[in-house]
């Protein structure tokens, strides 16, 4: 097959995203985790630094930060979609986000790319810990009845 070759463009403006369209593929890759497209959109554009990939009109990859400005970070929602891997845009978009905060320590969670952030230079630890404060996403409980 002689795919065309993609011209990846990246971009920190979240204006031209369609988040209904987002939250589309990111469920058709399994990486949809119950956000509404408002939610998605509040997610990426109240973060400190966030960053997309595109494809001429096609959004292809997502990946934001959280950061305090003096020492941590906080590396979430890295996505390429799926039939766009492996061609280096999660790897373009995360060192593009990491030269935003140099000197601090950048945690993040994975349980399935840990080979892609171990080729990022990232170090697993086996301390940490999470929990979700309330309820997930702050939805009410479902009424059963």
């Amino acid at each position: 097959m002689n795919e065309q070759r993609l011209q990846i463009s990246y971009s920190e403006d979240p204006e031209p995203v369609d988040w209904a369209r987002l939250k589309q593929d990111l469920a058709s890759d399994h990486f949809d985790n119950g956000r509404t497209p408002d939610e998605l959109e509040e997610s990426f554009t109240v973060s400190q630094f966030a960053i997309f990939a595109w494809n001429d009109k096609e959004l292809v990859g997502t990946a934001r930060l959280l950061a305090d400005g003096v020492c941590n970070a906080y590396l979430i929602d890295v996505w390429t979609k799926s039939s766009r891997r492996r061609r280096g845009i999660g790897r373009e978009m995360v060192s593009r986000l990491l030269q935003k905060v140099p000197g601090h320590h950048v945690g993040l969670f994975t349980d399935s790319a840990t080979g892609f952030y171990d080729g990022l230079g990232f170090r697993r630890e086996e301390v940490g810990m999470s929990r979700i404060a309330g309820q997930w996403l702050n939805r009410l409980p479902a009424i059963k009845g």
